[in-house]
C-alpha cells in the first residue's frame, strides 16, 4: 500500500489543478498584453460559471477570459503582472475601442444589425 506522501505526490489535487489553470490563464493574459502594448483588467463574478477577467490593451483592444473561481482569476492576474481595477468605471471603459461589429451586435435588430442568437 502506498504511503500518504506517495499518494499526495502522484494524485492530482484540486490545488494543483487550480494552479495549472491559473498558469494557463496567466500565459493567455501575457499573450494578450504582448499583442496590445500592455493590458489592464478587471475581475467580475459571473455566478456558477466563475469569474470573468476583462482585459483592455493599451491600444484599446479588449477581450476576456473566464476562470473557474475568483481566487484562480486573482492568482492568474498576479502571475501575469496585470494591473486590476476595482470596477469597470467610466475612465477605464473609455479606453476600450469598439468597431462596427460591436456596435451592430450591441444594437441587434433595433438598428438593422444582426440579431443576437436565441439562447
Amino acid at each position: 500500500m502506498p504511503s500518504m506522501a506517495e499518494t499526495a505526490d502522484t494524485a492530482p489535487t484540486a490545488d494543483k489543478k487550480q494552479d495549472r489553470k491559473a498558469a494557463k490563464l496567466a500565459r493567455q493574459i501575457g499573450a494578450f498584453a504582448g499583442k496590445h502594448g500592455g493590458a489592464e483588467g478587471q475581475l467580475a463574478h459571473i455566478g456558477q460559471a466563475g469569474t470573468r477577467i476583462v482585459l483592455v490593451g493599451t491600444d484599446g483592444a479588449w477581450g476576456d477570459l473566464v476562470a473557474p473561481t475568483y481566487a484562480v482569476a486573482e492568482l492568474a492576474a498576479e502571475r501575469a503582472g496585470l494591473t486590476l481595477h476595482e470596477e469597470f468605471d467610466g475612465e477605464f471603459a473609455a479606453r476600450v475601442k469598439t468597431g462596427p461589429y460591436e456596435w451592430t451586435r450591441m444594437a441587434g435588430i433595433q438598428l438593422g444589425g444582426p440579431a443576437n442568437p436565441a439562447a
